[in-house]
């Protein structure tokens, strides 16, 4: 029976891990949760089912809701250093499903333990990569990201060195054949109207823009250890194919299925096995049609950016995330034009200076930075 620590509880990575948990208990045991602690009642449930040892709450302030709410005794730690804490306690799994670059310290913490992160929060890597390569041994991250977890299945289809390329899958968000010029006066209201899937507003404009796959592309590099070069995107609007790999052969393994975060989750918490009816599969007496398309560099450059700032390394990623974040809530209050989110972003990549990355420090710091150029960009701050 595997331990487990689930950060990011009551989220929706956290709670569909735990449906997984639910329907798996002579495989899984839940050790420690961990929340920002927007939902207190949620996360008391949570406590009561699966009896943790531990508790971490992110939102001090949320403690009194929290103790009031529950009906069993539990340890409470609270703050970030709870939740690193707990990240770092002894267990076989951590898995991260926590939001944004907050999730970076409990990545390096679970690492640093030795245990195996199932990682759903993809910021801590791509904005802390040199950071978290430096510590995780060989195949102690396992991704949880569909498209990353795709990836991770089909390389097992050989060896590193016959590997010819990646192929990163994007359903072309709610923009898919779009040119620039018919992307100039989109609103927020369009860029949220995702065609498949309902999400919160940032990642749901990151699909819009692409900025989400061009993370992905980074992310790709750094669990891989394939070059960017060798990293393809296609546009695939049915959300079947998650990701391929194409061997030196001429071979190339698609891994598919329905778009069900459960089985990546499933595949993170006991990898390298599988967890039986972890989802439904695809129906294979029906009849099926699957389309793949080019990536429209023109219209949608964020792709390219990302990649060309995951080559310079360092803290340059974490300066892409940041002020894409704040170009991203800029658009939702109609601060800024569609098409002004990755241009400015860019623009603040290219004013970068320093890509240090030596330290937690070094990144917040080039976080910091980003965040207030892009502001200033935008109108929202007064240049210094």
């Amino acid at each position: 029976m595997r331990s487990v620590v689930l950060l990011g509880s009551t989220g929706s990575i956290g709670t569909q891990a735990l449906d997984v948990v639910r329907r798996n208990l002579d495989r899984f045991r839940i050790v420690g949760l961990a929340a920002g602690g927007r939902d207190p009642r949620a996360l008391a449930a949570q406590v009561a089912e699966f009896r943790p040892e531990v508790v971490a709450v992110g939102r001090a302030e949320a403690v009194d809701a929290l103790r009031d709410a529950l009906t069993v005794d539990v340890e409470i730690l609270t703050g970030p250093e709870g939740v690193e804490e707990i990240a770092r306690r002894s267990c076989d799994v951590v898995l991260n499903g926590l939001d944004g670059a907050l999730g970076l310290p409990a990545t390096l913490a679970a690492l640093e333990a030795g245990s195996t992160l199932a990682l759903a929060n993809k910021e801590s890597l791509i904005i802390g990569g040199p950071l978290v390569k430096r510590v995780a041994r060989p195949g102690q991250i396992v991704p949880v990201d569909s498209e990353h977890s795709a990836l991770a299945q089909a390389l097992r289809g050989g060896t590193a060195a016959e590997v010819r390329r990646l192929v990163v899958t994007a359903t072309g968000g709610p923009f898919r054949g779009r040119s620039r010029d018919e992307l100039a006066g989109v609103t927020p209201e369009q860029a949220l109207a995702h065609p498949r899937w309902s999400m919160g507003p940032v990642i749901s404009v990151n699909s819009a823009t692409l900025v989400n796959k061009g993370l992905e592309v980074i992310e790709a590099h750094l669990l891989f250890d394939v070059p960017f070069d060798d990293i393809e995107v296609m546009v695939h609007p049915q959300a079947i194919i998650h990701s391929m790999v194409e061997f030196v052969d001429g071979s190339t393994i698609a891994q598919t299925g329905l778009p069900d975060m459960r089985i990546p989750i499933a595949l993170g918490l006991a990898w390298p096995d599988r967890v039986p009816d972890a989802a439904p599969g695809l129906d294979w007496t029906a009849a099926h049609t699957w389309e793949l398309f080019p990536l429209d560099r023109e219209a949608f450059p964020a792709v390219e950016l990302a990649a060309r700032v995951g080559r310079t390394g360092g803290s340059a990623p974490a300066v892409l995330n940041a002020a894409n974040e704040v170009c991203v809530h800029a658009f939702l209050a109609g601060r800024l034009p569609f098409l002004s989110i990755v241009d400015t972003v860019r623009q603040v990549v290219e004013e970068q200076v320093d890509t240090a990355a030596h330290s937690i420090g070094d990144v917040l710091a080039a976080d910091a930075w980003a965040r207030a150029r892009a502001r200033e960009l935008n109108g929202l701050t007064a240049p210094a």
